[in-house]
């Protein structure tokens, strides 16, 4: 089975690469050093100073064991040849919506799943919105299915950067 591509924007991929270098070269030896100071102290046993740097070394390895995943399958979506406003609706892009039901306005930027972050309005491009957005235009409306129901919502502009 193929793994699963991950889909990244130029600036994603050295956000990851930037975390990835400085979990192995900064806190991996911080870590250490943590854990060398607590074994200076003696009984292991009921030591907490021990027990937390050995978590926050668990905690570490485990996060550059999945960016390494995540980087081992990247796609780099290339958003930066487009410029300003665009047409249609692209990975990337910057998408201003109405909710209709709502009456409010929304504003999403699309990037991948391991990109997305909903609380800074970045949402994945395999969401159900995403997909939905995916190629529509200026003026066109959309429709979502969500477990909250049908949901539309007006493309009002789309750019990027």
């Amino acid at each position: 089975m193929a793994e699963k591509k991950n889909y990244l924007t130029r600036e994603g991929l050295r956000k990851y690469e930037d975390e990835l270098q400085n979990l192995k070269s900064v806190r991996r030896k911080e870590i250490s050093q943590k854990i060398k100071e607590a074994r200076e102290q003696g009984d292991l046993s009921e030591n907490a100073e021990y027990d937390a740097a050995r978590d926050e070394q668990r905690d570490v390895e485990a996060r550059i064991e999945e960016l390494e995943n995540i980087l081992k399958n990247v796609v780099i979506m290339d958003v930066e040849q487009h410029d300003g406003e665009i047409e249609a609706v692209v990975f990337g892009c910057t998408v201003k919506l109405k909710d209709l039901q709502k009456k409010k306005e929304l504003e999403y930027t699309i990037r991948g799943g391991t990109e997305a972050n909903v609380l800074n309005h970045i949402i994945s491009n395999e969401s159900p919105l995403g997909m939905a957005l995916i190629g529509a235009k200026k003026g066109e409306k959309v429709k979502v299915e969500a477990p909250a129901g049908l949901l539309e919502y007006e493309v009002l502009d789309i750019w990027v950067g």
